[in-house]
């Protein structure tokens, strides 16, 4: 049995009043706690204090202002899946947040949670006894990085579901700290060092995400592979966003986003699709240059489970499908 460290815990009611007792040194927030309690049981942190958001309401909410759909970061993964605006306006992002581990990670696990997922290697999330035997990582108390072994950074995977789907559709994220609320671009809040490869600043806390409301005809989808279909993370995935002329698949692409993830410690977003505007979507070779782009541009690691090669062929397989999907969907 993996026990939890000794730690306090602190459960503030306002943001602003969780905001200033994360000020304190070493202190670490906790939501759901699925993936953190975790992290404490093997001792890959050991906090003096988790301060709790479970009693900040405020992060409860979806609301649409300013031509956004609002999600608060403690909307878990369950409500966001079965909220019906979001269901209408962004099926992506809700089959996503419903297909990430088990219902009962879900009905624990929060959108602001999954957004600041920490990072995962074959070579970390193990017992304490197991990284000791092969002396620790540049992640856990070593020097060496096993999957590049003369690599100056950590490179484990960033396994969020709802990142690359959020990525895809344009979102922003606002944090909250001591100087009030900051607002970056999604993606650009993930760095290539998977040891802080989150870009959030001392004191702050994840408000919520921000998603623009479309403005004309789209298709998303999103799709990923995993050996088991419930409690695994992703070995790979991608999320796919496409505009259109009219709301058709036979309606000519205007616009194309797609993101792939669980590659390194930040999720990639896709160059060089503009081969596929002016065409057809129900036209065969939609799917198949933005599955050749996504093989081409994205070469996995060897730091989570299955050959890198394979995980490669499955970025090409996978993203051909979906498309393939959405046009069967009419």
């Amino acid at each position: 049995m993996l026990r939890l460290p000794r730690f306090g815990v602190v459960s503030p009611e306002t943001l602003e009043d969780a905001v200033t007792a994360l000020a304190e040194p070493g202190a670490r927030l906790v939501a759901g706690g699925t993936d953190i309690l975790p992290n404490l049981k093997h001792r890959l942190d050991e906090p003096p204090t988790l301060v709790s958001l479970s009693r900040v309401r405020s992060l409860r909410e979806i609301s649409e202002k300013d031509g956004m759909l609002v999600i608060g970061a403690g909307v878990t993964l369950t409500e966001l899946a079965e909220h019906p605006r979001v269901q209408e306006l962004f099926g992506s992002l809700a089959y996503a947040a419903g297909v990430i581990a088990s219902p009962l990670i879900r009905n624990m696990g929060t959108l602001g949670g999954n957004v600041n997922l920490d990072t995962r290697c074959r070579y970390v999330n193990q017992t304490h006894f197991w990284r000791t035997a092969i002396g620790g990582c540049l992640k856990a108390k070593g020097d060496v990085c096993h999957v590049v072994p003369k690599g100056r950074i950590c490179v484990a995977a960033m396994s969020s579901d709802l990142v690359p789907v959020l990525g895809s559709l344009g979102a922003t994220l606002v944090n909250q700290g001591p100087d009030g609320p900051r607002e970056l671009p999604l993606l650009e809040y993930y760095g290539a060092d998977g040891t802080k490869h989150i870009k959030r600043l001392d004191g702050e806390v994840t408000r919520e995400v921000r998603v623009p409301l479309p403005s004309g005809a789209t298709r998303a989808r999103y799709a990923k592979w995993t050996v088991r279909k419930s409690i695994d993370f992703p070995l790979v995935s991608v999320a796919l966003r496409f505009d259109l002329a009219s709301d058709s698949v036979d309606a000519e692409v205007t616009g194309v986003s797609v993101v792939v993830g669980v590659l390194g410690s930040k999720p990639r977003a896709l160059t060089r699709l503009d081969e596929v505007v002016g065409l057809r979507m129900s036209d065969p070779a939609v799917a198949q240059t933005v599955a050749e782009r996504a093989y081409a541009q994205c070469k996995p690691l060897e730091n989570v489970p299955y050959d890198a090669p394979y995980r490669r062929q499955m970025i090409r397989v996978h993203t051909q499908r979906a498309i393939e999907a959405i046009v069967a969907g009419g």
